[in-house]
């Protein structure tokens, strides 16, 4: 008010405040809420935010919890990221009883406005307080840590996706669904296939319960019920369709065949909607492509022709079917240099990010595409394309160094060392690059 020649009646018209709430606030009468701050932090000339680290030490801290009071300024930093602001706030109101239920709810209020990181602090200070190691709400702050841990990379992800598992069951019946599918498709992501089986049967045990029970519910219960993600059926045809993958990777195309069938006919399922309709069409389109897919697979090339065929007009299927192709190319050494003419544009394109609707996740895609890359790799420095086979390797070991994916950083040099002779100056000059950042990031 000095330097800028205000009376207090001045400087509440610039906050929007009454002057008899300033005077209180100012001569130390009143409570400061964070409102009441951040309207004087803009008056003064200061962007919101700017005192909240004072605001927590000189004030917070001497003044008894009050959640009204807490609750909008951890909101507040939040949507501002001033999270070691949120630390020392959460520290305070976890020394009183009574407060884990109101932060856990705020959590939730934070993950679903995608404030991850923010919520993230929530959920551990949560989980530390839950005296009931059972609790539903102990298994939700752990779900919720295991998704905001979900990131690129992939020892981080299996870290959070084996401290999360023990805590499915505890979880509520429908929630139970959606975890097992995230843990199925994290275990996915990174090639653990006794994993994915297991929480792929799981999936579908409990899933084929809640549509039984769905189906057997009274019409005036359901509408109070709790909503899944995705329509049920949907889930138990989920985990058919990654035992299908599973079954596959183990050469084990009897069996796929058997889960594939699985899925193949929903006839049973009766309702008509919308969404119910357009998971049923989607799964009788996989089950046509992971028919080709395990004939291609277990080495019968006729089926390339009509394989080719049916995926070229739906491209979110594209990237899977070059990938399996190629791979098979390579298992039995097919001439597929006609494919890779037709699809050459497609190819380019998938160094670009894909966006991922439904069971997909990005993990996924990554790794698909890491795979799809060494295999065509493999293609091209076998039929002596060298350039070609040189370049594709680089960006399968350039991305699964990003991802820490270990297991292909070590096939990738596997792979380099049986060529290198054909590698040229700047490709061995790009592979030293790339095993320098693999070496920096394990020390």
């Amino acid at each position: 008010m000095k330097d800028h020649d205000l009376i207090l009646s001045d400087l509440a018209r610039e906050a929007e405040m009454n002057p008899g709430t300033m005077s209180s606030i100012i001569n130390g009468n009143r409570t400061l809420s964070v409102d009441q701050l951040d309207r004087i932090t803009q008056a003064m000339g200061y962007p919101v935010g700017y005192y909240y680290e004072r605001y927590v030490s000189e004030y917070l801290t001497e003044a008894n919890p009050n959640w009204r009071r807490m609750s909008p300024f951890i909101h507040n930093c939040a949507r501002l990221n001033k999270l070691d602001c949120i630390h020392d706030v959460v520290n305070l109101l976890m020394d009183k009883l009574g407060y884990s239920e109101s932060l856990f709810e705020l959590a939730e209020e934070l993950f679903r406005e995608g404030l991850y990181e923010a919520a993230t602090i929530l959920y551990e200070n949560v989980a530390l307080s839950e005296k009931k190691q059972y609790s539903e709400r102990l298994a939700i702050c752990q779900y919720r840590l295991f998704q905001t841990r979900q990131g690129d990379n992939q020892e981080k992800n299996y870290e959070a996706a084996v401290q999360f598992e023990i805590y499915v069951d505890r979880l509520d019946e429908i929630e139970q669904l959606d975890a097992l599918k995230d843990l199925a498709n994290t275990y996915r992501s990174l090639r653990k296939w006794d994993k994915v089986e297991l929480f792929a049967k799981a999936l579908g045990d409990k899933a084929k319960i809640q549509y039984n029970m769905e189906q057997q519910r009274h019409p005036s219960k359901k509408e109070n019920a709790k909503q899944p993600s995705f329509p049920l059926f949907a889930y138990w045809a989920f985990s058919h369709l990654l035992r299908t993958q599973v079954c596959g990777e183990r050469k084990d195309y009897e069996h796929a065949f058997h889960h594939i069938k699985k899925y193949a006919d929903l006839s049973w399922v009766l309702d008509t909607d919308e969404e119910t309709l357009k998971w049923k069409n989607k799964y009788e389109d996989w089950a046509v492509v992971n028919t080709y897919v395990n004939k291609l697979l277990s080495g019968e090339e006729s089926v390339l022709p009509e394989y080719v065929a049916y995926i070229s007009s739906r491209k979110d299927e594209v990237l899977p079917a070059l990938d399996n192709i190629f791979e098979a190319a390579n298992r039995y050494q097919f001439d597929v240099d006609d494919i890779l003419g037709q699809f050459k544009e497609d190819i380019s394109s998938y160094l670009e990010q894909q966006e991922i609707e439904g069971f997909y996740t990005q993990r996924f895609i990554t790794e698909r595409f890491i795979h799809f890359s060494k295999e065509l790799s493999v293609y091209f420095l076998t039929k002596g394309r060298f350039s070609d086979g040189f370049k594709f390797l680089l960006s399968c070991l350039e991305k699964s160094t990003l991802i820490n994916n270990k297991s292909y950083i070590i096939k990738c040099m596997r792979l380099y060392e049986s060529f290198q002779e054909y590698a040229s100056l700047e490709t061995k000059k790009a592979y030293r690059k790339l095993i320098n950042e693999v070496e920096v990031d394990e020390m």
